[in-house]
């Protein structure tokens, strides 16, 4: 993922595509920070999983923020916004569509045993383990939750 990155930032580079230069480089910040924290505590650098965590996160941050900008009347920003989306997406694999991300939780109600909603948090922890950045971890709480009631 590192050097698919490194790659990708070079060919920018050379192309003098100076917006997408700007998104690989708030990644790769991103990422250096993870790795900072890390260090600290003992842990290992980030891996490909933590840069997928990582990659989620700066989606929906951006998400947010061109919510806001489009609710204040700042559509020019909230088009950045957009555009820093679709170049942080393109590193992330496809994301599950509903018929998918459902078929997917209830495998996860099965394999962890789960009877009711106490059991939500194991649920989610098997997703977040098998499908991270594949799926909208806030919107299948919901389908879990109304699953396991």
């Amino acid at each position: 993922m590192r050097e698919k990155l490194t790659d990708e930032v070079k060919t920018a580079m050379k192309a003098g595509d100076r917006s997408r230069l700007s998104t690989l480089r708030l990644i790769q910040s991103a990422i250096t920070d993870r790795d900072i924290a890390n260090r600290g505590t003992g842990k290992d650098a980030a891996s490909d999983d933590d840069i997928l965590q990582i990659l989620a996160k700066m989606v929906k941050q951006r998400e947010e923020s061109a919510k806001a900008f489009e609710d204040g009347g700042r559509p020019e920003l909230a088009a950045n916004e957009r555009a820093e989306i679709g170049i942080i997406r393109g590193f992330l694999p496809r994301q599950m569509d509903e018929a998918e991300t459902e078929a997917a939780i209830r495998g996860a109600i099965t394999q962890t045993g789960a009877v009711g909603v106490k059991d939500m948090g194991k649920v989610m922890a098997a997703l977040r383990e098998a499908y991270t950045g594949q799926m909208d971890f806030g919107k299948a709480s919901s389908t879990v939750k109304s699953l396991l009631q």
